[in-house]
């Protein structure tokens, strides 16, 4: 069996058929493109029955050019890279097989870091089709058990759609639509939207009645797809929008760019999203984004409805295996409604110009494109508090705050002194304030990704703390095979640790999802009973804290 990846004008063949990454019945979680609250999903994500330490397998043949170990993002990761051009993604791993977990190992001890990096050179690390590379787990920014897999072109670091590797996934659901949605077009981009009311005619079409519109018209759409053997709710591979019978816009999720996740927030109904959490994808593109899923030789999806004239306008949606779903109704059109003059007020932020707001304690630097469209953007500025709110639209990039103190501080009370967000929803008092982190020079806190809220001055006081999870002091662990704390930090959170014992470096695998440390005793044969443990942590302000104990074990010779 053969089967080929297409990327514009190449194609990669693979020469025999891949192997799936997981022996299980692969069931999805999440599919290629779609929309996450930060970024376009750039793989699949495959559950492991809500389970860590499945085997996992190289696809292909192939070298490991890279391995990554983090607490945040993909966890442990490994990429391997196959002759046909591609490279493969194995994410939040609980651990890599022996040989990968042994070399990476002793890149940690020499380093003593638990975080680290390496890219090999082609041929240095090689693994067979079929060979174990690594066991499923929960690392990284990962919210549960499961596998996150990815394909990418090698060359050009793109990631492509992991379906079209033909893995085993039975499915044959429709897509789901929840809502249909009508936005009038304005001079700075889509209005208030209305929703449509459809019904289901049958099995694969909704249908609505007449509608009357008049002038540029946008329509968004809320939507899922699922597949056989899987209840959750994951993205489409591709939404169309014709209007009589011409593609006026559409896109389909068969090769991304990472640069496309910046741009997420203008593809949606932003507003709705920060308001309701409920996302609306746009089948139209009012700011004339870029994205390189959509092709630009297609209309921007603003439909002009002409007074007289009548319209068929069909939605469909398909998944990877072809289900399809479409919408198809009528429109009659109408005069355009009378446009209102647009006021533009003092304090309207406009995309192409850059901006400096001077106050008597703080600076607000905002750079040019970023916003997509010229918004307001009032900023009250106080002593130690900097509120800055905005009309409910996209931010391109993040904005500059620079907040002033007194250079009379103590240097303790400078030392903890830190940048603060506040979150008036929060359910409980102590998450009302999020630590956002900001360099510190002279008397001046400085952070480059702001975006709209309440910043204030905060202090940090609280060093992290450091508890034995399963042993005490003066306690005989011969039998035990790891040593586990708990690491916690109460505001700005776990910034560096170190542990040693007999004053050797010792590894400590971070998971601060579970606040946890853990030490394999079989990384160092100690020569004597005696194991004298010290633990120091440091938060994100400079709080230290030191744990030590004193604990007998057997040696093994």
């Amino acid at each position: 069996m053969r089967f080929w990846i297409i990327l514009l004008s190449s194609v990669f063949v693979f020469g025999q058929e891949a192997t799936p990454p997981l022996d299980i019945p692969l069931k999805l979680s999440g599919t290629f493109g779609e929309f996450r609250p930060t970024h376009f999903h750039a793989g699949i994500d495959i559950k492991t029955q809500g389970k860590e330490g499945f085997e996992v397998k190289a696809i292909q043949s192939g070298s490991i050019r890279r391995i990554k170990i983090a607490t945040s993002g993909y966890g442990k990761c490994l990429y391997i890279e196959h002759e046909n051009g591609t490279t493969s993604v194995y994410a939040h791993l609980k651990k890599f097989a022996s040989k990968i977990e042994a070399f990476i190992k002793t890149q940690q001890y020499a380093e003593e870091q638990f975080l680290i990096q390496r890219f090999l050179p082609q041929g240095e690390m090689t693994v067979e089709q079929g060979e174990v590379i690594g066991y499923s787990g929960n690392t990284g920014g990962s919210m549960g058990p499961h596998l996150h897999f990815e394909i990418r072109e090698t060359k050009a670091e793109k990631p492509l759609n992991p379906l079209a590797l033909n893995f085993d996934i039975p499915d044959s659901i429709r897509p789901i639509v929840q809502g249909l949605y009508q936005y009038p077009i304005q001079r700075w981009g889509a209005g208030t939207k209305k929703e449509i009311s459809l019904r289901r005619k049958n099995d694969s079409t909704y249908v609505a009645n007449i509608q009357n519109m008049g002038g540029k018209t946008g329509f968004g759409i809320r939507l899922f797809d699922r597949q056989d053997q899987s209840y959750n709710r994951n993205g489409v591979y591709s939404a169309e929008l014709y209007v009589n019978g011409s593609k006026r816009f559409g896109y389909t999720f068969d090769r991304i760019d990472f640069s496309d996740g910046k741009k997420i927030d203008a593809l949606i109904d932003y507003a709705t999203y920060r308001e309701e959490r409920r996302r609306i994808q746009k089948l139209f593109n009012d700011y004339g984004v870029g994205y390189s899923f959509i092709s630009k030789e297609l209309p921007d999806g603003n439909i002009d409805f002409e007074e007289g004239k009548s319209y068929q306008v069909k939605i469909i949606l398909k998944d990877y295996a072809q289900n399809k779903t479409q919408i198809v109704f009528y429109v009659e059109g109408i005069a355009a409604p009378f446009a209102e003059e647009v006021k533009v007020a003092e304090n309207t932020i406009s995309p192409d110009k850059d901006y400096l707001y001077l106050y008597d304690h703080h600076e607000v630097y905002i750079p040019k494109n970023c916003f997509y469209r010229p918004v307001s953007l009032p900023i009250v500025a106080q002593k130690d508090t900097l509120k800055i709110e905005a009309e409910q639209f996209p931010q391109r990039k993040g904005f500059e705050l620079k907040f002033g103190f007194s250079p009379t501080l103590d240097s303790l009370s400078r030392q903890q002194l830190c940048l603060a967000k506040y979150n008036p929803k929060a359910k409980k008092e102590k998450n009302r304030l999020s630590y956002v982190w900001a360099t510190k020079k002279d008397s001046t806190l400085h952070t480059r990704s702001a975006y709209p809220g309440t910043y204030v001055l905060a202090k940090d006081s609280l060093p992290p703390t450091i508890k034995p999870l399963n042993f005490r002091n003066e306690q005989w662990i011969s039998n035990y095979k790891y040593l586990e704390f708990e690491l916690d930090d109460d505001f700005s959170g776990i910034q560096s640790y170190r542990g040693t014992i007999n004053g050797k470096w010792i590894l400590l695998e971070h998971e601060p999802k579970d606040k946890r440390l853990t030490y394999d005793f079989n990384d160092i044969d100690f020569d004597g009973a005696t194991l004298n443990i010290v633990l120091e942590a440091n938060d994100g302000v400079g709080n230290k804290q030191q744990f030590s104990a004193t604990v007998y074990r057997k040696p093994k010779r």
